[in-house]
């Protein structure tokens, strides 16, 4: 498989073809930058780990040259940083059981111009190949650019298939702006209780990251905190959650605006606001 840039990289780590690999896919996470898809898509990473039947691509869209750089990694330029975060992301992917990681080594501001179809296209040709049942991306309501973008980009690729070839779920997943504040049916829990001990692993072959902010135990507090915080009158049934944003329907109706969806998340959020606080005044 070719990709428009000449860079991409692809690492499959029990070696079997490439084409196998994408073959025998049957969950897809597609992340902005190097260690986003541990954070958000660890419950497809769970769900496959260690089955013969289930497969997860991890697909990286950016070079991730623009991430935080402090202690041993603070002086470094951009083409040393790439390779140490290439091999971060291949680190974790091996750790994962991933079925191939897929760098596609694309620029912040590449990714963010919405006239350059290339990340678009490269996505389309992933998910055509692997046909997967499930893909997981960056939330619509995440406060980052760039991961906002590639939740775009993805919604795009989806909606350029054939209806037959595409995926029967796809979760936004939550990464710089929680989810809590979603209601009904447009809040999915992501659980998975395998154990903490391996995600932590995980999280820590991005060493270039955790030396200058914490991602590694930030992300078990909040998963603990939705799993006992996301419901007030409910025995905890998870002990570790994700939260996700349900763009299913944007798949299912390719006239569905992103922007709708949403606008109607936030209202959804408001009206439940504004009905207890109406409930509970006094008249």
């Amino acid at each position: 498989m070719e990709f428009h840039n000449q860079d991409a990289t692809v690492f499959v780590p029990d070696q079997v073809g490439f084409t196998d690999a994408l073959r025998r896919t049957t969950h897809v996470g597609i992340g902005a930058h190097p260690d986003d898809l541990p954070i958000m898509a660890y419950h497809g990473i769970a769900e496959c780990l260690g089955r013969d039947d289930q497969w997860f691509l991890g697909i990286t869209v950016t070079d991730g040259t623009g991430g935080l750089r402090s202690g041993r990694y603070g002086g470094i330029p951009d083409t040393e940083m790439r390779a140490v975060r290439i091999d971060e992301e291949q680190r974790a992917a091996e750790l994962g059981g991933y079925s191939a990681a897929v760098l596609l080594d694309y620029t912040s501001e590449q990714v963010q111009t919405p006239s350059t179809p290339a990340t678009t296209e490269d996505l389309a040709k992933l998910i055509d190949a692997t046909n997967p049942a499930v893909v997981y991306t960056h939330s619509l309501a995440d406060a980052h650019d760039t991961h906002v973008a590639v939740a775009l980009r993805t919604i795009e690729a989806i909606r350029s298939l054939p209806a037959d070839r595409t995926p029967d779920r796809v979760y936004g997943c939550e990464v710089w702006r929680d989810l809590d504040w979603l209601t009904g049916t447009q809040k999915v829990l992501l659980s998975d209780d395998i154990g903490e001990e391996h995600l932590l692993e995980m999280l820590g072959m991005y060493e270039s990251q955790l030396v200058a902010k914490r991602f590694d135990t930030a992300t078990i507090g909040r998963r603990r905190a939705h799993a006992t915080f996301g419901h007030s009158h409910r025995i905890d049934e998870s002990q570790s959650v994700t939260l996700a944003m349900d763009l299913t329907p944007l798949i299912r109706d390719r006239d569905l605006s992103p922007i709708d969806v949403v606008t109607d998340a936030i209202e959804n959020f408001r009206s439940d606001v504004i009905m207890r606080i109406s409930r509970l005044s006094p008249d």
